[in-house]
Parts: structure tokens; sequence; C-alpha cells
């Protein structure tokens, strides 16, 4: 229910009995919408979404990128995972890259950056084989028309194409798409990609096996990337198969809550409310020096253990169990003390592998979305190329934008997350779903790169601990301790509707207070929908801070 005597919102919740979606644009959401009433499903409708997705928020969005997936309600058993991220190719070796002249790290941009198979339409496809309602074609129907006809640029899609534009115009096919003009297009302007909705066309009519990973488009992919310089084959394509995974999961509050286990940063949003679960959070209130102190010493503790164990969990042996449980978080609880902040050094694991990530940042380009239905179907979803643009290349002349995922890899044959082939990198994206008695409870999670554990905590707490409405707890202020969207630094960044005097004492705290503008796009794009039994509605909240909305039926 709304909390009256919470902060007054720019925009209301969205109450609905039937389904609903909340995604970062609004035509996204439409699309989504659209499936539900035509009878599908959840899952239906979230792909319906995301290919939407793909086509008018192609700066955070794209079938050349990963995903993944949590399922609950319905007809799913429990809660269900699906892993949809591509491995490295077959070729992609730390001696590959040295041989290039790259010693130090991998591109962040061009071919040399596109060597992990794009995960997320196989993840379409088996989500949709267990799960669909709806003709696959029919799920392409608005994607393909935008592709073709063209839609109008977004606010975020322009700025995105602004602050890339040295990047965009080094490839050919980007160039083409987002500078047809010979410079970045501008809010409002019609953006088509017709080497995108043939390609859309081709798995609407083939499937995915068919048409991308095992038919031409894989081929066609790899005939543009290799003479430039990546390491991916079509037969990294066909080897690869999206999976149902276990998902990891912890209790807050009578909640149950679920994530995405290695190789994602699930483990770090876990471990950051097992840290929570130990306080009265209540008591600190909202919008306090005691609440932001607390919250950026659960990040620390959390995110030393993720930069020291985070990859594969093929390749290196994470003590998940050890890690996830509340006995560990009662001893790491100890270190945080509530009138100091904690320095990286005291912040270092319990459980120490020996060797930490590289303190430099990846930027962002993901869009987290939730649906949904009348079968009481929960759907949580996040998609990404990496980083905005992703690759900044091509896939040939499909007109698929290639994630730069894999440059994350390291080419230190000592770091946890070193480069060896077929192997998945450390992934920042998380959806996040919580389950009371039994029941799908709270969709909800954000974009923001390595940020995401804390947004996710954000919201929660909000809507737990303070009784805020979904909206409350999306609009309201936000912090981001640490590293995203290419910044290297351990600031903390606070928007600026934290009152100044609640910024002068984390200042005397230790902590390393920066203010940044209000709903700065630095702390994600989030969305949420929670079900609320005793009044039989759907409760669903959109961002300010991207460009989408809640919509119920």
């Amino acid at each position: 229910m709304s909390n009256a005597l919470g902060p007054r919102t720019g925009r209301p919740p969205v109450y609905a009995p039937r389904g609903m979606v909340s995604s970062p644009h609004y035509l996204a959401s439409e699309s989504g919408m659209k499936a539900l009433r035509q009878g599908g499903s959840a899952v239906d409708a979230a792909i319906a979404l995301n290919l939407t997705m793909a086509v008018v928020y192609s700066q955070m969005s794209g079938i050349g990128g990963d995903g993944f997936w949590l399922i609950a309600g319905g007809k799913a058993k429990d809660v269900e995972a699906i892993r949809a991220s591509g491995p490295s190719a077959a070729k992609a070796t730390i001696e590959f890259y040295n041989d290039k002249g790259h010693t130090d790290r991998i591109p962040d941009r061009g071919p040399l950056a596109a060597l992990t198979v794009p995960g997320a339409l196989d993840g379409f496809r088996i989500a949709h084989d267990r799960y669909g309602k709806l003709d696959w074609a029919d799920l392409f129907e608005d994607a393909i028309h935008y592709a073709r006809n063209g839609f109008a640029v977004t606010r975020s899609l322009a700025d995105w194409m602004v602050a890339d534009e040295h990047l965009l115009k080094k490839d050919p096919g980007m160039a083409e798409t987002f500078s047809p003009n010979g410079k970045p297009m501008r809010d409002g302007e019609s953006l088509a990609q017709p080497k995108l909705a043939d390609t859309l066309e081709l798995i609407a009519k083939k499937g995915v096996r068919a048409g991308f990973y095992e038919g031409e488009l894989a081929e066609r992919i790899c005939a543009g990337l290799e003479p430039e310089g990546s390491p991916l084959r079509a037969e990294d394509f066909a080897e690869y198969q999206a999976e149902w995974v276990d998902p990891i999961t912890t209790t807050y509050r009578g909640y149950d809550i679920y994530q995405l286990p290695p190789s994602t940063q699930g483990m770090t949003a876990i471990q950051f409310l097992n840290l929570l679960d130990g306080y009265d959070v209540a008591s600190w209130g909202d919008n306090t020096p005691d609440y932001y102190h607390h919250m950026a010493e659960a990040l620390k503790l959390s995110a030393a253990d993720r930069d020291e164990w985070l990859t594969d969990p093929n390749f290196v042996d994470i003590p998940l169990d050890k890690l996830l449980s509340k006995e560990y978080a009662d001893e790491r609880r100890k270190l945080i003390q509530a009138d100091r902040a904690l320095t990286d050094d005291e912040a270092v694991p319990g459980l120490r592998y020996g060797t930490e990530f590289d303190k430099s940042a990846p930027k962002g380009g993901t869009v987290y979305f939730c649906v949904t239905d009348s079968d009481g179907m929960m759907v949580s979803k996040i998609q990404s190329p990496y980083y905005d643009f992703g690759a900044c290349v091509m896939g040939g002349d499909t007109g698929i934008i290639m994630q730069n995922r894999g440059s994350f890899f390291a080419l230190d044959e000592n770091h946890p997350n070193r480069l060896e082939p077929r192997k998945n990198t450390f992934h920042t994206i998380i959806p996040a779903l919580a389950m009371k008695d039994g029941t799908p409870a709270i969709a909800y999670g954000t974009m923001g790169g390595e940020g995401q554990s804390q947004t996710q905590a954000a919201m929660l707490t909000r809507m737990i601990d303070f009784g805020y409405d979904v909206q409350q707890a999306i609009e309201a202020p936000r912090w981001l301790y640490g590293r995203t969207w290419g910044m290297a630094s351990r600031d903390l960044w606070i928007e600026s509707d934290v009152p100044e005097n609640v910024l002068r004492e984390l200042i005397a705290r230790g902590q390393p207070v920066k203010r940044v503008g209000r709903w700065d796009s630095i702390v994600g794009h989030a969305q949420a929908i929670r079900w609320n039994a005793d009044t039989g509605f759907y409760e669903g909240g959109a961002d300010p801070r991207g460009d989408g909305c809640a919509i119920g039926y």
C-alpha cells in the first residue's frame, strides 16, 4: 500500500489487477503490454519487450548481448533461472591477444573486444519453449516495425550518441546507422535500422538455432569480424546454448530473495542483504547519515569478496556456501564501525584468493525490466551489451551491435578472471526477485554496472524497512559507492536531494562524498513490480532517470 508519510514522487505508482510491465523505454513497455493483452504469458511479454528494446534502446540493449532471467509463479516450479551469457571464443587466449600487441588488457572497443558469443537470443528460445503461449514470430512484430520504419530518438539515446560520437565513427556500420548525416541524431528525430529489421525477420521466420547460432547470421557476423581481428568463429556460435540454472538465495525480513549464481555478481547482492539483516535498518530512518554510512560499508565488504572470487565457477572453485552464509556475514559485520568509514585495505575478504581485480572500471549499457501476468507469473529480466553500444562494432552486415563483455577478462595468468577459451567472464548484470510465503512478491532490478547491488538494496530497504510504495522506493535519493560508468574512483556519489547536513556528517565519518545531480543516471535506471495479496493489485514503478514507464491492465 502507498505510504502517505513517504516522499512525494514525480509520478504515482501504477496499480492493476491482471498484469503489468515496467521498463526503461515506453515503446518497449507497450510491446510487453500488447503481448499480455493478446493472451501471452509474462515470458512472451518479456521477449517482445526485449526485442523492441533492442531496437529503440540500442545503446543499452541488443541481440548481440547477454541476458539473465528469474521466473516464478504461474506454471513455474519454485523460482527458475536462465543464464544466457555466451562464453569466450575457442581461439580467445591470452597468447592470441599478446600476439596482437595487447599484454596489459583486452581492448574495450572494436573487433578485438568482440570475443564472446551473444547469449541473449538463446535465452529467449528456452524461455519460450517452456512458457510461451504466443507464436514465436508474433513476438517480433513491433521490433521489426520500429527497425524498418523508424522510431523517435529519446533523450538517453541522443545523449549517448553525442558522448560516443568519436567511437561510432570508427566503424562504418555504426556510423551509417547512428550518424547518417555525419553527426549524431537528436531527440525526436526518426531512426531506422533496415539491416537489423532484415535480421529480426530472419530469426522470426527460421528460429534462433537455424537462423542465428547454426545458420547464416553466425556466418555473416564472423565473416565481418574475423578479418578485423576478432577470435569469434561460426563454430563458437553453434556450440553455445543457454541453460537453466539453480538460483542462489537468502532471507531478508521474512522474504526469500533470489539472484543468479556466478559468474554474475548476484552473490554480492546476497552478501549485502545478509550484512544488513543484522541491523535494525528501520531505526536509522531513510535519508540519514546512519543509513547511507552503513549501506556504503556493507557494499565495501561484499564487493571485496566479489573482486577476489567472481569469475566462471567452472574454472575457479568459489567457496559459495561459505560466502553466502549468515554466519560469514556475522563475522564480516564486526568490521563495520558506526562512526568511521573502512578503508579498502580494512575491507579485504576473510577468505582471500590472493589476486585483486584491476581497479579500473567498466562503463555500463544495460536494461532491466519486469513483467507479471494474470496467471501470477513474475519475470525479472536483465539484458546488456556491456558498455554503451557494446564493442561499438557491427557484426558484419547483420545490423547487430556486438557486445564487448569479454573485454573484462584479465590478461594476467594469475588473475581469477583471466582469459581462457570457452569461459564466462565476471558479469555485473543481475535481476532480483523476492518471494513471500511461496508467492512471487517483488521483481526488482536496475542497470548501473557494479552499482546494481547497491540500488537493489536501496529499493528493497525502502519498500520493506521503510514502507515506501514502489515508485517512492525508485525515486528516493540514491548513492553509489565505488566504480561504475567508466570511473575508477572509490568515491561515494550521492544525489543532490540528500540534505547538506547529512553529507557533512558522512564526510566527518570518513566517507569520500561527492554530490551528483537529482535523478542522475550514474545511480542506474531502476524498475520494480510488487504484488499485494491484500488488495489483489500489482503495483509498479519506473525510474525517472530513464525513458520508460510502468503499464498495467
